[in-house]
């Protein structure tokens, strides 16, 4: 299980950031570190120092200093970070201008684009003009209803120079899910595309657009950019086309500068249990934690190539773009990565020369099963390091990248969340991987997991929980004004930590398996058991594409029911049942074993490509799902009302 499957040489340990990071503490406080271990340990028990240290090593450009790092660290929420400092998100992503490229477009195999850094910052600059001279100010909400097109990022660094608090979806979302998100946040200014491209196929949404702006009686001005039509908007109350928009003979751009705590990003939770949460991020908070992540972890500079397949409705949207504080290059992509081609993103990788590829585990799991093989597009020369994220990596998908995509790459499964747009746990290049791990806990967050007994242990499963403050931690809820419900997400279940809802284990070695959400946890007999080793076991077999476990309430008990989605041209028989028991039994754990198995035409996932175990349970057990707009496929949950098998 926890087979080594790379290790980096000492050539890429010794020339990566982290390790020029941890000689620069070394240098400055007499230290010998000379481990990830080590670092990481450091950075837990020093957390003020560690933070002070990652502000001077990534040069964040701030106009006054701060006067205290963090007040009190374990005031869970409410710790107070950079006190004094002021500083402008935007003007840290903007801080190169010259001709080198900032951003490579690919509207699936359709359109191509590009922009320097010089190019985008006239852009910017033009844009933020235009929504100054309109009365945009620090604190207004502006809101995306876009592609992963170069206009979004634009209109975020637009927004966000002015000290607007900027706030997106993506334009598959239906218009319930758009105003259940949007009616929150009363935004000034909606920017939308006039529709999108998906598998070759050109969605427009000007019609769901009409409808979102009705009921937004704050918006003063919907701008419209251009993707693929010549649409018609005058429909659309105080509409105007971005071109339109754009200033031809701007001001200087003017960054404004805010305390480390200012308002960046409104983001919103999955909404699968209810309206969605409106969490509100702080500016400085999101920059340094993404500074970190970018240049000690992902090993992200100037001559760097980062892609991310995502969406502007997941924080890997977010996420990805703060890599322009590296003075990079990125890669956005907008459609299906899987049509007309299947191999298009690697083929994408090889053109662009990405050194830092991006996806999710359901990615990587699709091609296998499609029977790609990547090494055969491409021996991927610049290709140094692939990133996963969105559920847990299957131990068969890290076999399928090192056999059939690149032997010599690091695979660094990330975990973390929209909660804190950033990661708890993930890789670096100072460490090997190993089969089914994360490679560690990431620096500066103190992850523990907790047994029943708040405890933490080591080599055994519990809940992550963070136990000690962090920057990147939400300013609050909108709509909460007591703080309860930013307590009670967060706080409730152990004082003054971070509970997370994730079940994991860390191991001797520092690496983490995680195995699902707490909520989805099957607990037959009192026994807690993760849904991803399920998963794991059953999804390897042959006959199967997916599967989805969920616990039923049974004769005072709980017994596990699995769901499995079958590949074309099989069944759900007696013999295929008995290898689904057996292979769980022997891998897993006798208890693991499900009482009922049953064939599902499909699973839901949500928008960003989670399964949503819990809407499951709900159905089964005859509750109402209450927000059905926040699944990609919502009609699956049909098959899972008043199943026979159940009753």
């Amino acid at each position: 299980m926890n087979e080594t499957l790379w290790k980096p040489s000492q050539q890429r340990i010794e020339s990566s950031q982290v390790w020029q990071f941890a000689q620069s503490l070394n240098s400055r406080y007499g230290l010998s570190l000379s481990s990830y271990a080590e670092l990481y340990d450091w950075s837990v028990d020093n957390i003020p120092l560690f933070w002070e240290n990652v502000w001077e090593f990534s040069d964040v450009i701030h106009s006054e200093p701060y006067t205290e790092v963090v007040d009190d660290l374990q005031k869970m929420p409410g710790a107070k970070w950079f006190s004094g400092a002021r500083l402008n998100f935007a003007e840290n992503l903007l801080r190169f201008r010259d001709d080198r490229t900032a951003i490579h477009f690919r509207g699936e195999d359709q359109i191509k684009s590009q922009l320097s850094h010089r190019e985008l910052y006239d852009k910017v600059e033009r844009l933020a003009h235009s929504l100054r001279e309109m009365g945009v100010v620090p604190g207004d909400r502006i809101a995306a209803f876009m592609p992963n097109l170069p206009e979004t990022l634009i209109g975020m660094l637009a927004a966000t120079s002015i000290g607007a608090v900027w706030s997106s979806t993506s334009p598959d979302f239906g218009i319930k899910g758009v105003l259940d998100r949007f009616q929150q946040i009363d935004p000034k200014v909606v920017i939308a595309a006039d529709g999108y491209l998906y598998g070759g196929r050109y969605f427009s949404t000007l019609d769901k657009l009409s409808s979102i702006i009705e009921a937004l009686p704050s918006v003063e001005k919907v701008i419209v950019a251009r993707y693929i039509e010549k649409p018609e908007i005058d429909s659309i109350p105080n509409a105007v086309f971005w071109d339109d928009f754009l200033s031809d003979d701007p001001e200087p751009l003017t960054f404004e500068q805010l305390p480390f705590d200012h308002p960046l990003y409104i983001m919103y939770s999955s909404g699968t249990t209810g309206l969605p949460k409106s969490i509100v991020h702080c500016a400085g908070g999101v920059l340094l934690q993404h500074l970190k992540e970018h240049k000690l972890h992902v090993d992200m500079n100037r001559d760097k190539t980062l892609f991310y397949f995502t969406t502007c409705g997941w924080m890997m949207w977010n996420w990805l773009v703060s890599g322009l504080a590296t003075g990079g290059t990125l890669v956005l992509f907008d459609g299906n990565p899987l049509k007309p081609d299947p191999k298009f993103l690697l083929t994408m990788a090889e053109e662009l020369d990405i050194n830092i590829f991006g996806t999710s585990a359901k990615y990587i799991d699709t091609l296998e099963e499609m029977g790609v093989k990547p090494n055969q597009v491409s021996d991927f020369p610049a290709l140094e390091t692939i990133l996963s994220t969105g559920s847990p990596l299957l131990e068969k998908s890290f076999d399928y990248v090192y056999r059939d995509w690149k032997k010599d790459v690091l695979l660094a499964s990330i975990s973390g969340g929209t909660d804190i747009v950033s990661c708890f746990a993930g890789g670096n290049p100072w460490l090997p991987v190993r089969r089914g791990e994360l490679q560690c806990r990431m620096l500066g967050m103190k992850v523990e997991a907790f047994n029943d007994s708040a405890q933490p242990v080591i080599g055994e499963k519990g809940e992550l929980v963070c136990s000690a403050a962090f920057p990147v931690m939400p300013i609050h809820f909108l709509n909460d004004p007591d703080g309860q419900k930013y307590h009670d997400a967060y706080f409730n279940v152990y004082p003054n930590s971070w509970y997370h809802g994730d079940y994991i284990d860390i191991s001797e070695e520092g690496g983490v398996r995680f195995f699902g959400r707490s909520d989805a946890t099957l607990n037959p007999g009192g026994v807690r058991l993760g849904t991803a080793d399920l998963y794991r076991v059953v999804e390897a077999l042959p006959e199967i594409e997916d599967s989805v476990a969920v616990g039923q309430k049974w004769e005072g008990d709980e017994r596990i029911v699995l769901f499995v989605k079958l590949h074309k041209g099989n069944s759900l028989n007696e013999t295929l049942a008995a290898t689904v028991k057996k292979e769980i039994r022997q891998r897993c754990s006798p208890r693991h074993v499900p009482e009922v198995i049953i064939a599902t035409p499909d699973i839901p996932y949500t928008l960003n490509g989670k399964k949503v175990e819990v809407a499951i349970k709900k159905m089964i057990h005859g509750e109402s799902v209450k927000n059905k707009d926040a699944l990609a496929n919502p009609e699956s949950l049909d098959f899972y009302t008043n199943l026979t098998e159940l009753k």
